[in-house]
């Protein structure tokens, strides 16, 4: 069993983009290098800007090639909450933004030409009580009502001819939103941003960065200091102390992964016929797919524990039981990788993006972050080109984690997950 992400570990090979001399200037430096920051270096070079990205490990390995690979549409909340916060419109608004950054992928995965597996298979959001069958009969409604966005209600009768178990109540189903091979991607979207004329570099950690008195900054890394006049971070779930006003703003969760043998093509469209995207909804859920080789991908939040190895391990034999329980006909399937990592939550529960202190930023993503973050860079680079109205998340403020002497340790998810838990289970 690999203790390595999937996704990383079957995409080309990455170049290693370390060890190469940090130039003394640049118009933007983007710090991180996640889908956040190769987006907003790609679409900042496009403009004719001199980009420089610094990475402290590799590309992609941090949360953006730790995650299911799932490009889906819907908002982070339920519709009729984001109605509630900011009214009917705007919570429009923000429900077409979230639709429009599937679009984007699939449009850089042919402008850019990068052969990444991107399929509109569909989200299929499957009831774990009937309770919650009938509060997607009333999403499906209000969907096609108010958000023009038109879903397939299937019954528990029905649904036997979209998921190999008799688990779930019902399910609704998106049939617009993607699966994708993430880590293709990545390898892709790093070399169009190499194409467009901006600088990688990897294993050069930012350490700091210190606002000029006349205008832009001085950048400090492990390999030296680079001024620049705009800065963008893009290090959502792994922003460090260097960043404490965004650190504090972010709750990072753990999300566990495990990954199968390959099941052949008969067990496979057993499990999952037509290769949908499936998420259910638990509190503490899952979410499940078929890789492009026909393995199942099976993840979820097992333990509210930090990755390690260790920990990873506990993990996947906590989701190796529960996939067990939901398809029985894979109790006896080898696994063939586990691997953990964190996601960037805020406190409401929505991404942001925006300007503090002279900095952008765009995080938050609340296990969204594949098309998000690829949206968002190319919005970042709109807002950081003078156009402030072109980031859909402006307004939405990001609030501070409401814990006393928070500093980004999350101390307190272990009660969380107890109390979410029990919720699922006594309904």
């Amino acid at each position: 069993m690999k203790q390595v992400p999937y996704w990383l570990d079957t995409a080309p090979r990455f170049p290693d983009r370390s060890g190469e001399p940090l130039p003394d200037r640049a118009d933007i430096v983007v710090i991180g290098g996640g889908i956040t920051g190769l987006s907003t270096a790609l679409h900042c070079a496009r403009k004719g800007a001199t980009v420089v990205l610094l990475e402290k490990d590799r590309i992609g390995s941090g949360a953006s090639g730790r995650n299911g690979s799932m490009c889906t549409q819907g908002l982070t909340i339920k519709v009729g909450e984001a109605r509630k916060r900011y009214g009917q419109a705007r919570a429009r608004e923000l429900y077409d933004a979230f639709r429009t950054a599937v679009d984007v992928v699939e449009e850089l995965t042919h402008t850019e030409k990068i052969d990444c597996d991107f399929v509109r298979s569909g989200r299929l959001g499957v009831a774990y009580k009937p309770a919650h069958f009938e509060a997607q009969k009333a999403a499906h409604a209000d969907l096609a009502r108010n958000f023009g966005h038109e879903t397939v209600l299937i019954s528990k009768s029905e649904l036997r001819s979209e998921l190999g178990s008799d688990y779930y109540h019902g399910a609704l189903l998106d049939p617009l939103s993607a699966g994708l091979h993430v880590g293709k991607f990545l390898h892709g979207l790093a070399e169009a941003v190499e194409r467009a004329g901006a600088r990688i570099h990897e294993r050069n950690a930012a350490t700091g960065v210190r606002r000029l008195p006349g205008g832009g900054f001085d950048v400090d890394t492990w390999h030296g200091t680079v001024r620049a006049k705009q800065v963008m971070v893009a290090t959502d779930a792994y922003t460090d102390k260097s960043f404490p006003w965004l650190r504090n703003r972010l709750i990072c969760v753990g999300s566990f992964i495990i990954v199968t043998e390959p099941l052949g093509d008969e067990l496979a469209r057993e499990i999952i016929p037509k290769a949908r995207l499936v998420v259910d909804t638990k509190n503490i859920g899952h979410y499940i797919r078929l890789t492009p080789d026909n393995r199942l991908a099976f993840g979820g939040r097992a333990r509210f524990a930090p990755s390690d190895p260790a920990s990873d391990r506990k993990s996947g034999a906590v989701l190796k039981r529960e996939m067990a329980e939901i398809f029985p006909q894979l109790a006896n399937v080898r696994v063939d990788y586990v691997w953990g990592g964190s996601v960037g939550f805020s406190y409401d529960r929505i991404p942001h993006a925006g300007e503090n202190d002279g900095l952008y930023y765009s995080m938050g993503y609340c296990g969204h972050g594949v098309q998000m973050a690829t949206y968002m860079g190319q919005r970042m680079a709109e807002m950081m080109d003078g156009h402030a109205e072109a980031n859909p998340l402006r307004g939405l403020g990001f609030p501070k984690v409401p814990v006393p002497f928070y500093n980004g340790t999350a101390w307190f998810l272990p009660f969380a997950g107890a109390y979410y838990r029990a919720k699922d289970k006594l309904g």
